[in-house]
């Protein structure tokens, strides 16, 4: 199994040799940046330079093309003043899901408040709303619902965040702090993570009408 760490220390090594004093930040999401990676997990990373050119992309992407398990490597690739003026709600779950392995994102926390919170929720349960039903109604695919059900728990690590003021990174540690609706988004998130069996329609319309209460509630 690939070990993250050794291999994170091997990118940023590659990385400065590219990119040299131009690196402003470069961090880890997703499930590895957790430490609930599973054995095919992406390699989610977030670099953020100086500035950013089409040139600058092009080298990256040569550069990953160097490094083993490349198929896993997915992220975010960015200018800084780009990232200074991203949409602020979604810098709220960014910020939070990124581990820092080079510099830091404090810089951006000026730009999370209150309201950037509440629009991530907000935008969170319209989308996951929006696309129950679609697929309810269209796709009917049981991945579409397990794709929704994992953005479900990342609204509701807002939800907690927002009621509470703790950014709990681990889902499985979400079901100690969050309320009941939310609690039972997450345990069946995680149970379709473990392989649990598709229950289509009841778990449609669960999540769909948990969706609808957040809505009508902000």
């Amino acid at each position: 199994m690939l070990e993250i760490e050794s291999w994170t220390e091997h990118f940023i090594q590659v990385l400065r040799e590219t990119f040299g004093e131009r690196i402003w930040f470069a961090g880890l999401q997703g499930s590895r940046g957790r430490g609930e990676e599973s054995e095919g997990s992406d390699i989610d990373l977030v670099v953020i330079l100086d500035e950013l050119t089409t040139g600058d992309i092009r080298t990256y992407d040569k550069m990953l093309d160097g490094l083993p398990d490349r198929e896993l490597v997915c992220g975010f690739l960015s200018g800084k003043a780009e990232l200074f003026k991203w949409e602020p709600s979604d810098l709220f779950q960014f910020y939070y899901d990124t581990r820092p392995i080079v510099g830091s994102l404090d810089e951006l926390l000026e730009r999370i408040d209150e309201e950037a919170v509440r629009r991530a929720v907000r935008l969170g349960v319209c989308n996951i709303y929006h696309g129950c039903i679609h697929n309810m109604l269209y796709d009917r695919q049981e991945e579409i619902l397990k794709g929704l059900y994992k953005s479900a728990s990342f609204v509701v690590q807002a939800i907690c965040f927002m009621e509470t003021g703790r950014y709990i990174r681990k889902q499985k540690n979400l079901l100690d702090i969050a309320g009941e609706e939310e609690q039972n988004i997450v345990k069946t998130f995680l149970e379709l993570k473990a392989g649990g069996k598709t229950e289509f329609e009841e778990m449609s319309d669960r999540l769909l009408l948990w969706a609808q209460g957040w809505i009508n509630r902000l």
